[in-house]
This record gives C-alpha cells, sequence and structure tokens, in this order.
C-alpha cells in the first residue's frame, strides 16, 4: 500500500516546512510544532541504512560538523513530493585527517551524536575528501516520498 501523491506532499511540508496537514485528527488537523528549530543534514562515508542513526557511517574529518537548516520555506523546497535544500549546504573545509570519500549525506534531528536519522541518500557524485576540500549538498540533491 501507499500513500497519495497529496498526503506524501502534505508530509514533507510538516516535516521540512513545518506546516499543518489539514482534516487529520481534530478540526485543526495535524498540527506544526509551535517552535519550528532546524533539522541536521550530515555527511557519510557509507549508507546509513534504514536501522542507522545519524552517526553510523557519518565522517569525522578535522573541520567536520553537522549543519543546522531551519524548518521552513526559507531552508527547504517542497514541491511535487519532494524535498530540496533551498540553499546549497556547505560544511567545514577538511583541515585534516580526510579520511574516506563522502558517499551519502543525511537529515537527522540532533546536532550532535547518535540522533533521530529521518532520511538519507546517495551524494552524486561522491565527494573525494582531501585538505582544502569543502563539501557541499547542492540545491539539486532531492529526497523523494514514494
Amino acid at each position: 500500500m501507499s500513500k497519495s501523491n497529496t498526503f506524501e506532499n502534505d508530509l514533507l511540508l510538516l516535516i521540512f516546512n513545518n506546516t499543518d496537514i489539514a482534516l487529520i485528527g481534530d478540526a485543526a488537523g495535524l498540527q506544526n510544532s509551535a517552535a519550528a528549530g532546524s533539522l541536521y543534514v550530515g555527511l557519510h562515508t557509507a549508507d546509513p541504512g534504514e536501522a542507522g542513526t545519524q552517526a553510523t557511517s557519518e565522517t569525522a574529518y578535522t573541520g567536520y560538523a553537522r549543519i543546522a537548516v531551519a524548518r521552513s520555506a526559507g531552508g527547504w523546497t517542497v514541491t511535487t513530493n519532494s524535498v530540496s535544500p533551498t540553499a546549497n549546504v556547505d560544511f567545514g573545509e577538511c583541515t585534516a585527517s580526510p579520511g574516506g570519500a563522502l558517499t551519502h549525506f543525511s537529515v537527522g534531528t540532533d546536532a550532535s551524536g547518535a540522533g533521530k536519522l529521518l532520511y538519507s541518500g546517495t551524494l552524486t557524485p561522491n565527494i573525494t575528501m582531501a585538505t582544502g576540500v569543502i563539501p557541499r549538498v547542492k540545491t539539486t540533491s532531492t529526497i523523494t516520498e514514494d
């Protein structure tokens, strides 16, 4: 069984833009958060998988930290059952210990630590790490509900 296209888009709007979903539950619908907060984009050297956390296969190059992106239309663009960052997500420059190539990105709930992994996907192309590299998740990177 699958979700309808309308509900897939509504779900992405709730998660990424903090927008209510009407007609679910009481008269007010499925409500947004009082304080929208942020979601955190991370980078990985392998697929964290559906059973993983934000820390599973997460990169640890010197200069890396997850990036907070606001749960709003200013942070995320939701359209036709897909979501993309509204602006490129640029990570800290690698200043030492580049580690392996970056193959996946994730979106989760925590700034650090295990955290709840909401979505993950492949970085295309993969990012070859070296000192001086500034990894970027582009606005063309999409998450699709289907």
